[in-house]
């Protein structure tokens, strides 16, 4: 069994939120990508989903928590534990496997920077953005989403092999989430981008495979909300940090 989250709200969320609604073309984040918080609402979620988890049987909780080590991804994943999130009272924080190959997409020049931003200050890029398409599009010095499907394709066959017959939690960022779909599910550009489009991740959304048909991993539910809502956490999907630059949710022309 697999659950994919994405972290709770994030400091960078926030400022993203808060730009998309103005002219400005930088948003108002110091910190590089990796050592961006959680928000005090992102705590109280991930708070939230670890009570949900440690309310369900024993054989629905994880056995393995596997987290990106950007700051927010592995704050969400030691709340969740800290709060009996676990399938054992014994796990904790510290058996947190940390693995880079989960971490956000790498935005490169893109970098805090809103769309409007981009489009004034790099427009050649762009321009061939818009040309090439997001799913292949990759902004200097960062990251196609097919740069991430590939190793997130790398990331999800070594927990195959590491982890067969382990309940397993990945804590994660949103465009990992949806190059997980696109890996596991066998999807399209087409059709992962047609996901990005109409379903923005929530913060704590959890995205559930159970085994299936020939052993595959079968998609259960995509993006529930439900276990922070019954825990009172209030719902969020903010945008990425550079919400153009990831190519998904709000600030997206495609």
């Amino acid at each position: 069994m697999l659950w994919l989250v994405r972290h709770g709200e994030s400091l960078a969320n926030v400022a993203s939120e808060a730009a998309l609604a103005t002219d400005i073309e930088e948003v108002d984040v110091n910190e590089r990508d990796a050592d961006v918080a959680l928000s005090r609402r992102g705590e109280r979620q991930a708070i939230a989903l670890g009570r949900w988890y440690a309310e369900q049987p024993a054989r629905e909780r994880p056995t393995v928590v596997i987290a990106s080590p950007y700051a927010r991804a592995h704050r969400t994943a030691s709340l969740i534990v800290e709060g009996g999130g676990a399938a054992d009272p014994a796990f904790a924080p510290s058996d947190i496997v940390l693995d880079e190959r989960l971490r956000e997409k790498e935005f490169g020049l893109f970098y805090r920077l809103t769309r409007r931003g981009i489009e004034r200050r790099h427009p050649e890029q762009w321009a061939l953005r818009a040309h090439l398409g997001r799913f292949y599009y990759r902004p200097p010095c960062g990251e196609s989403w097919a740069d991430v499907a590939l190793r997130v394709r790398a990331a999800l066959d070594a927990l195959c092999q590491e982890h067969a017959g382990e309940r397993v939690l990945v804590v994660c960022h949103q465009v990992v989430v949806l190059c997980a779909r696109y890996v596991l599910e066998r999807l399209t550009e087409r059709e992962v981008l047609h996901v990005a489009r109409t379903d923005n991740v929530a913060n704590c959304g959890v995205t559930t495979y159970r085994p299936g048909l020939g052993g595959r991993l079968a998609l259960e539910r995509f993006n529930a909300t439900i276990p922070i809502e019954l825990e009172g956490a209030t719902v969020t999907a903010e945008p990425n940090v550079s919400a153009a630059a990831a190519g998904v949710g709000r600030g997206d022309d495609d």
